[in-house]
């Protein structure tokens, strides 16, 4: 698996990606989440959109950006017919090298309160609930995760 930047031909894929990965999720919030309407374009033309590439295209995505102090992941998703390989923990290993070879000290990402396996994942990954808001009419669960230098033992 290579995680390299996003491309206009990956966008279909990922357009896609995004709407199998987050349609369970409809039900539970009452509209569609913010992932399946965001602006791929946009994330594209601003080098903020990086694909996990299994050979046969994108398995899933990560959307990432400086922010302040930390590297901030908007958005990320694996194919549901792709999980469960370690396509989405390697995107998030991808994010927390790029946010080191970018000297950033932290990683900060949320998800919505409904997405209840994120709210168990993300601790397990390292990451601490920083706080709970209500922002674009989503119930939003914000999580950073501290990088440590790993040379400087």
């Amino acid at each position: 698996m290579v995680i390299r930047d996003g491309t206009v031909a990956d966008l279909p894929r990922v357009r896609a990606c995004a709407q199998a990965a987050y349609a369970i999720y409809i039900p539970r919030i009452g509209r569609k989440p913010a992932p399946m309407t965001a602006d791929f374009e946009r994330h594209l033309a601003r080098g903020e959109l990086f694909v996990a590439d299994g050979g046969a295209g994108a398995a899933g995505y990560i959307v990432l950006y400086p922010r302040g102090d930390h590297l901030h992941v908007e958005n990320v998703a694996v194919d549901p017919a792709r999980q469960g390989r370690g396509t989405g923990r390697a995107l998030l290993a991808f994010a927390e090298q790029s946010a080191r070879e970018a000297g950033l000290g932290a990683i900060e990402l949320y998800t919505n309160a409904t997405m209840t396996e994120n709210l168990t994942l993300y601790p397990k990954l390292g990451y601490e609930e920083t706080g709970r808001r209500t922002e674009d009419g989503f119930d939003r669960v914000y999580f950073r995760k501290a990088l440590v230098d790993r040379g400087l033992n």
